[in-house]
């Protein structure tokens, strides 16, 4: 039986192991001990805005001093210089890094009287609904809770088996930025904050009870002989003018008919795509969902577990991205902390462009409008770094950011990098063809214009008539002997190699599409035929530098030059097989040093193994998400013990590619199913050209196969045994086999 609940007999013992709901311009983790209900809130704009008028300095006449260090083969003053030039308040001045941390609201905090034991938690994936069940004196007292996508709200229902009595509490952590105020009403509780040169927010919480409700001190509702409690939280900051966003969402629907329109545009979302594995063992779906992680970690098989797994990242991308303007940071938008790891930020290096690989094919295309819009707020800041930062015309993204659209270089160390554009071009890029519409397509066609811009003014000629990319780095590796910084700075990384061949090539079949810029068509496509080889070194592994240069860790977490692979098809074993097979090697020579240590790099290489269609060690590595990177929530852990989502939402693209992988234009099926999964459905995988296909099989052979036409009209389709390429009429069903 297919199970679309999370739930546990026990409460969380910390933040992250809440359930989290949300509907992407707000959030909350419900959470809280055996005796209360605490759900911490979040806003996705509520970015403390200290920084919002942070610019790069004028260092562009400094870029040749570099270039020459590099080409004396002068590493460590390449990498002084460059941080010091280019590194911003991420290099070697000393300055702070001026990224903004995402913040909390507040916390609304539930706490009934008497004698309080706890039952039961639970979390519908379908529709976003968290419930908590506890007694208080014997008596049952139910905690309903969800992000509405209909209403804009947070809503909170308790209902009791007689009548229950309680404190409703509103509060926020202080803070010294922060200066907070809070209102107390019958009814009624406001929280206010002000953050000291950055923005101002509101938390408002109204409630309604056939109880007695009177106040009961700063931030508190005394509720007497309820039989239900009714509370609905709106939340604001003063992006939007802070009243003006309150009343734009404010009401009081009643929570089941809320709750109904909510469920009917959540589940449309969630119901899209279906993943049902055959389970082996019985009875699993009767046990709690900390008691199968608790299996799984012992060496257990769980087919129900990894289906519920793959579900729960696909909703918690619907959950960071349904309403929201802004894409799901590195958690998604669920922090409880003012000062969180890396700012709770936006990585431009991996991180960020892994969130959102699984939209297009898990049928979730409209999470793509919050990254795509957050991707062209960069336009003008952008034009400004490159030109400030490099001497360039077109953009320069930074590795590191927050919200606000800003291209400052901010990454401790890290930060000297000029691939952000490019690599967040493929995601604007797979909307298109997943979608076929040309006025999204004219749409971003700036950004892929400015992002070939950069290229054709940054790239130096050598006196062969390569093209070559200097500085370059490739996230985050370096080499041994340069201990005093974390990048190694050098010329014509892989990865910098690959991504610019992808961007220039998006931008050309773009202005072809668009009857856009003929005249730079040819430079673009010359550039590209001129760019350096994707060089293979002396024991055969694909190079990550432009030579052979020995790595301080040999099992870095990043696997920056296998970009070709994956997420892109740039080596396959039909193109440039070579490489393909290079990159196979240095994939094997990484996980050999103890690769893949984070949950984000372990999601990245169960998608690598996916591709390379090898089922056992993507099992391996997929199941490891669960085993080594879990919290009993199933929320994707980074070392020492840190919530990132981007090992929940790359896991979801890992499991689709591994039963459908698609490249050199070909869905290819079935290719990386572990005998684990031996029989199964999909129903509703996305490919490109708009095709949507619906698979079944039995004992690992393919034995049903549906396709709806896309807007493509013609799908190629490969699996063990058949090949066949199946055309027909936008929207009509073709039934394969």
């Amino acid at each position: 039986m297919r199970q679309t609940e999370m739930i546990y007999h026990t409460p969380p013992a910390e933040w992250m192991e809440g359930l989290p709901i949300g509907n992407g311009r707000i959030a909350a983790m419900v959470w809280g001990e055996s005796g209360y209900d605490r759900l911490t809130l979040n806003h996705e704009w509520l970015w403390k805005g200290q920084h919002r008028d942070r610019r790069c300095e004028d260092n562009a006449a400094h870029l040749p001093e570099v270039r020459a260090c590099i080409e004396r083969a002068d590493w460590q003053e390449a990498a002084e210089l460059a941080n010091r030039y280019f590194g911003g308040g991420g290099g070697v001045t000393g300055k702070p890094n001026d990224v903004d941390p995402y913040q909390p609201a507040g916390e609304l905090w539930f706490r009934p009287d008497g004698d309080v034991q706890f039952e039961s938690r639970s979390l519908e994936l379908e529709t976003g609904l968290v419930t908590v069940c506890r007694t208080a004196d014997g008596r049952k007292v139910k905690g309903e809770f969800f992000a509405d996508c209909a209403g804009g709200q947070i809503l909170c229902r308790w209902t009791g088996d007689g009548t229950f009595s309680g404190t409703l509490s509103l509060n926020r952590e202080p803070e010294k930025d922060a200066e907070l105020t809070i209102r107390t009403e019958p009814g009624f509780l406001r929280l206010d904050g002000a953050i000291k040169g950055g923005i101002s927010f509101a938390t408002e919480v109204f409630t309604d009870t056939d109880g007695v409700v009177t106040p009961a001190g700063e931030g508190v509702l005394r509720i007497e002989n309820a039989t239900f409690l009714t509370a609905w939280c709106g939340l604001a900051t003063s992006i939007k003018g802070v009243e003006k966003e309150l009343e734009t969402f404010r009401g009081r629907t009643e929570f089941s008919a809320a709750l109904a329109l909510h469920e009917k545009k959540f589940r449309s979302c969630m119901g899209r795509l279906r993943l049902e594995l055959s389970e082996s063992a019985q009875n699993l779906e009767t046990m709690t969902t900390d008691e199968r992680v608790r299996r799984v970690k012992e060496g257990q098989t769980d087919n129900g577990l990894c289906q519920l797994y793959f579900d729960y990242g696909r909703y918690l991308l619907l959950s960071s991205s349904i309403c929201g303007e802004l894409p799901a940071n590195l958690q998604g938008k669920w922090n409880d902390l003012m000062d969180p790891p890396w700012q709770s930020d936006y990585h431009f290096n991996i991180n960020l462009q892994m969130n959102y690989w699984m939209a297009e094919p898990a049928a979730l295309p409209e999470c793509m409008e919050a990254l795509t819009r957050y991707v062209l707020s960069f336009l003008e800041s952008g034009q400004d770094a490159a030109m400030r930062l490099y001497g360039c015309r077109g953009v320069y993204l930074p590795l590191q950011t927050d919200a606000w659209g800003i291209s400052t270089p901010e990454a401790k160390g890290s930060a000297v990098w000029i691939g952000a554009a490019a690599w967040i071009s493929r995601s604007l890029w797979e909307h298109w063809i997943y979608s076929g519409d040309v006025d999204y397509l004219r749409r971003v066609y700036p950004f892929f214009r400015e992002t070939a811009r950069f290229y054709e003014d940054y790239l130096v000629r050598d006196e062969q008539g390569t093209y070559q990319i200097l500085p370059s780095q490739s996230p985050e590796n370096r080499i041994a002997g340069l201990e005093k910084y974390p990048i190694y700075i050098g010329k014509s990384s892989a990865m910098d190699v690959q991504l610019c061949f992808d961007a220039l090539g998006y931008t050309a079949e773009a202005a072809k599409v668009l009857g856009e810029d003929a005249e730079q068509i040819p430079v673009w496509e010359e550039i590209r035929q001129n760019l350096p080889p994707f060089a293979i070194g002396s024991d055969g592994r694909l190079l990550e530098w432009d030579r052979e240069l020995p790595e301080a860790e040999p099992g870095h977490r990043h696997l920056s030059h296998l970009y070709g692979i994956y997420p892109s098809d740039l080596f396959t074993p039909n193109t440039r097989r070579e490489q393909y097979e290079a990159g196979i090697r240095s994939l094997e020579y990484r996980l050999s040093h103890g690769g893949g240590h984070t949950g984000w790099s372990r999601a990245w290489v169960a998608c690598l193994e996916a591709r390379l269609g090898n089922p056992a060690d993507f099992y391996e590595h997929f199941t490891a998400l669960i085993k080594d990177f879990a919290t009993v929530s199933l929320l994707d852990l980074h070392p020492p013990r840190i919530f990132q989502i981007d090992g929940n939402l790359g896991a979801v693209a890992a499991g689709i590619e591994a039963l459908v992988s698609f490249y050199d234009g070909t869905a290819h099926l079935l290719s990386g199913l572990p005998a684990q999964w031996e029989s199964g459905s999909l129903e509703g995988v996305r490919i490109p050209g708009g095709h949507s296909l619906s698979l079944a099989w039995e004992n690992g052979q393919l034995t049903s196969l549906k396709v709806v036409i896309g807007f493509g009209k013609t799908a190629q389709l490969a699996w063990k045994g058949g090949r066949q390429t199946v055309s027909g009429q936008p929207g009509e069903t073709v039934q394969v086999l």
